[in-house]
């Protein structure tokens, strides 16, 4: 009877295990990586670079949040008529099993008024909201870098002057 038993568990161990390899290929929706570069002056706003693996289903970033910023916007850097100029952006398309990426040049995000308490601990803890399952939300700390030294860099651009949208820089200011 024993060797029988044994045989069962074994068995039983080998099926779940090939279970679990199946469920395990499918990658969740994750993001990987991401950082930002703070502006160059207090008053200018960071910039925040990630990357989206995608997982089985084509999904929507709808929204990145962070409690300690004031304001964070998916922006777009798009050429028109010669001169490269931002537009916010509503949502990003996060393909299955592909990737979406928020680069220097292209899709980006933009974080005024960061925490000084995260700004010491070199991370900004932020969301990523989906339009998956109820508008999934993925929770990743933003490792925090300094301002580019050099002129050329994203974060030496001044955002404020590319007519990316509505001024919204005079509400801010009063609630300081």
């Amino acid at each position: 009877m024993k060797p029988f038993a044994i045989a069962a568990l074994a068995a039983t161990a080998l099926t779940m295990t090939a279970c679990g390899e199946k469920l395990g290929a499918a990658k969740p929706l994750n993001v990987v990586s991401g950082h930002i570069v703070m502006g160059a002056t207090p008053d200018r706003p960071a910039v925040g670079y990630f990357r989206v693996q995608g997982g089985p289903q084509p999904v929507e970033l709808v929204a990145v949040t962070a409690d300690l910023a004031q304001r964070v916007e998916m922006h777009e850097s798009v050429r028109e008529n010669g001169m490269m100029t931002m537009k916010p952006l509503a949502r990003a398309a996060v393909p299955a099993k592909g990737e979406l990426v928020f680069k220097q040049g292209g899709k980006h995000l933009m974080i005024w008024g960061i925490n000084g308490a995260a700004v010491r601990a070199g991370k900004l803890p932020m969301a990523f909201v989906f339009t998956n399952n109820n508008n999934e939300r993925i929770l990743f700390d933003m490792v925090i870098k300094p301002a580019d030294g050099a002129a050329g860099g994203e974060a030496a651009m001044d955002h404020d002057a590319m007519g990316h949208g509505e001024d919204k820089a005079a509400p801010d200011a009063a609630k300081k």
